[in-house]
């Protein structure tokens, strides 16, 4: 009964026996022997091959398996070293893992950051096609946002002006009107007394839309202002409810602070919708020229869906405008 756990043991003591034998014999071979005297010649020369190697096999793992993600560096090594003919770190430069990755940030080929769970890494992509590719997308935004800026003071430029072209005939009108009555001697005050028809001024020129100053490229976020939650992807806890941005994001992604909870959600404009209070309240305007000035609500129109608002700050102020699509005005908080 002894002799039977021998007998399994057996075979693993011949394998380890074989093992410690073959790399012996490998040892003292001379093709060893040669290569340890050419090593001991230079040994620089071939620590730098094999880091180079490591670093370039490394770096293509990383590449081809996880992209440009943040991954903790064990993650990759592992998987680095579990290929068969995989470098050595102990033939490279570097002692321990921590070293190389310190190494990566430094050289620019990885963004390196430790946290309570170890180091991570993440691979700057230096391709000279990503390179070019991220040069004219940044090339498009700033166009894009150029032409926004450039249509956006055009409009406020002809708005400007179609105003001032209003009040202009307006005061030819009306000066027009005292030069006939000073002609004909006549009172500016009350009708004429021989029973005459009462003098009429012109009437001023009619309150602005904002709808002639529209443009619907522009984004509809803004600090601070109240809105509701219309998307149904995060539940019924937060459907229906209202939040106050406090933060915009590349224009069109606000980061919200639920008003009953305090929750904080990262949420697209799409998924938020305006909140209009009740009259005499103030609003924020979103949209056209007046972007980013306050107003007060004066009165809704709900068969037309729109309000009229009086503006209360800017070079505008105490402007009157009608017909105000629910959508470009929202209760500030």
């Amino acid at each position: 009964m002894l002799l039977i756990p021998c007998l399994f043991l057996w075979p693993l003591f011949l394998d380890r026996v074989y093992l410690i034998n073959g790399f012996k014999c490998h040892c003292m071979s001379e093709s060893h022997q040669r290569q340890l005297l050419l090593a001991s010649e230079n040994p620089q020369q071939f620590m730098d091959y094999f880091s180079e190697e490591f670093r370039n096999d490394f770096l293509e793992l990383l590449r081809r398996r996880f992209g440009t993600k943040r991954v903790h560096n064990n993650i990759v090594y592992n998987e680095y070293i579990s290929h068969r003919e995989h470098i050595h770190m102990n033939a490279t430069q570097w002692e321990t893992l921590t070293d190389f990755t310190k190494w990566l940030g430094r050289e620019g080929y990885c963004k390196v950051d430790e946290t309570p769970k170890g180091w991570y890494i993440q691979y700057i992509d230096k391709d000279p096609d990503t390179i070019r590719r991220q040069q004219e997308q940044e090339k498009k935004k700033k166009q894009d946002l150029d032409d926004e800026e450039r249509i956006a003071k055009f409009i406020e430029e002809q708005v400007r002006k179609g105003m001032e072209g209003k009040e202009q005939v307006w005061r030819q009108q009306t000066t027009a009107l005292f030069k006939r009555t000073a002609a004909g001697g006549r009172s500016m005050g009350a009708p004429q007394l021989g029973g005459g028809a009462p003098i009429l001024f012109p009437p001023p020129p009619p309150p602005i839309s904002l709808a002639v100053c529209f443009y619907p490229f522009l984004s509809l976020l803004l600090q601070e202002i109240v809105v509701k939650i219309v998307t149904k992807k995060l539940g019924e806890r937060y459907h229906k409810r209202k939040a106050v941005i406090k933060e915009v994001i590349e224009k069109y992604t606000a980061v919200v602070k639920m008003i009953d909870s305090g929750d904080k959600l990262k949420l697209d404009q799409t998924h938020l919708e305006t909140v209009i209070p009740a009259p005499g309240k103030k609003v924020l305007v979103l949209n056209g020229g007046y972007r980013g000035n306050e107003a007060t609500l004066e009165s809704i129109n709900e068969k037309n869906f729109s309000a009229t608002i009086i503006i209360e700050t800017g070079p505008l102020k105490g402007r009157r405008l009608e017909g105000v699509q629910y959508e470009d005005i929202s209760k500030l908080a």
